[in-house]
């Protein structure tokens, strides 16, 4: 049965159609053709229902596979009322460990009962893939020289999946086309000698790539161009943004549809931009005060307007456009204070934003306005800085000290707990604060953890 929608969709629609018992297939454009999202949703089956979103263009996986950074629409939610989010009444089981990850803050990729993943050990960077039934090795392949940091080595980057193909970026600035069968690599290049790259600060290139259509989207930054598009089977140079030179941010780039027009909107040193899918032309670009250091988080775009945020003070920009004839306009309706988020990301939830701010602790935002609805205070330790994901009408926020994870209600009325629970154990693999940076994962019914080279998988059905 399909289901078509004129208008944005959100959370709490979405959850009422699972709960219903409808099986969403996709969402076609206006023209009533399929777009090219929606066709690349039949080639995934793993997943129980996919919405594609009119605003963005990109397919919405309401519960099944994680092939990519944020997953499927670059927003770090998930839509699945069959997990068990009530952890102060039943905490999710552990079903097994993985402890030869290596070092690195890659966060796994999942398609079926495959994960993918990537690390470094015994001076090398190396990919692996899992069965996620068991936690048993697949495969592993060598990529090279380990990328060594002293805020922890290793691959930073999650591994994008496109069918039988995985694609990656290292933290020296290798990305590598691998089988997904059995991690044969295909290609790779060097984003730093072929593209005279150059990233802010030192601690490694941190973007996963996006795949979009025949294209393999990647950051190298610098003089060349800021961004560029490879052919994902040659790894040939299809384009380049020569008319946009800022260095790399450490931020990754998401796809969205605006006013007709497929652009890939990424973070730099200097700001936010969006440039065109088909040829790499600068279509908008804006700089945010403040941006220095390291901009990390990725970028939000719903209806029209793009929130941006970063660390070391830089604060948070919500961003408009439109476009008059041919071209687009980016006109900054706010910028402040309120959300300085580090890299721990922020999600979108009916129009609020959450994640944790450097300057208000764990906090809700407008989305609109970019106006303060709630926060816990900077000085609140209770549940300190980290990483959060959506989860149905609930976030879920994993702690980069300790490691514990916590479910608070997704909801503009103030903090509410559904319970926490901690990680069972902590890596000795050291660094220079041993936190626990990879992002949280949920895909197939499993919620997964990366504390470096320990990889564990919850069971988060209900039972």
């Amino acid at each position: 049965m399909k289901k078509f929608f004129k208008k944005p969709i959100i959370i709490s629609l979405l959850i009422a159609f699972i709960t219903c018992g409808c099986v969403v297939i996709n969402y076609l454009g206006k023209a009533g053709k399929t777009s090219g999202a929606a066709q690349r949703a039949t080639d995934w089956q793993q997943n129980t229902a996919d919405i594609i979103c009119e605003e963005t263009g990109m397919l919405i996986t309401l519960t099944g596979d994680w092939h990519r950074w944020r997953g499927e629409n670059f927003d770090a939610l998930v839509i699945d009322t069959s997990l068990n989010l009530n952890w102060a009444a039943n905490k999710p089981a552990l079903s097994w460990v993985f402890r030869y990850a290596g070092a690195g803050y890659s966060g796994p990729a999942v398609v079926g009962t495959t994960l993918y993943l990537s690390g470094a050990a015994e001076g090398y960077d190396f990919a692996f893939a899992l069965d996620t039934r068991t936690g048993d090795i697949k495969w592993q392949q060598t990529l090279g020289a380990r990328f060594v940091q002293n805020y922890g080595d290793g691959p930073r980057g999650t591994i994008t999946i496109d069918n039988d193909k995985l694609y990656l970026i290292r933290g020296a600035g290798q990305i590598h086309c691998l089988s997904a069968v059995d991690g044969e690599i295909i290609w790779q290049r060097d984003i730093v000698s072929d593209f005279g790259g150059r990233l802010m600060g030192m601690w490694g290139y941190s973007e996963s790539p996006i795949v979009d259509g025949n294209l393999v989207i990647c950051t190298p930054g610098g003089r060349t161009g800021t961004k560029v598009a490879l052919d994902k089977n040659t790894g040939e140079t299809v384009w380049i943004t020569d008319e946009w030179t800022d260095q790399a941010s450490y931020s990754s780039p998401i796809i969205a549809v605006v006013e007709g027009v497929r652009q890939y909107i990424q973070q730099s040193s200097n700001g936010v931009a969006g440039v065109r899918a088909e040829d790499g032309k600068l279509l908008w670009s804006v700089n945010v005060p403040g941006y220095r250091v390291a901009v990390v988080p990725t970028p939000v775009y719903y209806d029209n307007m793009v929130f941006a945020t970063a660390g070391y003070n830089a604060g948070c920009a919500g961003i408009k456009l439109s476009k008059r004839g041919d071209a687009f306009h980016a006109e900054m309706l706010y910028n402040n204070r309120n959300m300085v988020n580090h890299h721990g990301g922020v999600v979108l939830v009916n129009e609020h934003i959450y994640g944790f701010s450097d300057a208000l602790g764990w906090i809700c935002l407008n989305f609109r306005t970019g106006e303060t609805v709630w926060n816990t205070g900077r000085a609140s330790r209770d549940v300190g800085k980290g990483a959060i994901l959506a989860v149905n009408d609930r976030l879920i926020l994993l702690e980069e000290t300790s490691g514990t994870m916590v479910v608070i209600a997704a909801s503009p009325d103030g903090w509410k707990e559904y319970g926490r629970m901690e990680l069972p154990e902590r890596t000795e693999i050291s660094s220079m604060n041993d936190m626990v940076w990879a992002h949280p994962v949920i895909a197939n019914g499993k919620l997964y953890i990366r504390d470096q080279d320990l990889l564990f998988a919850f069971d988060l059905t209900k039972k």
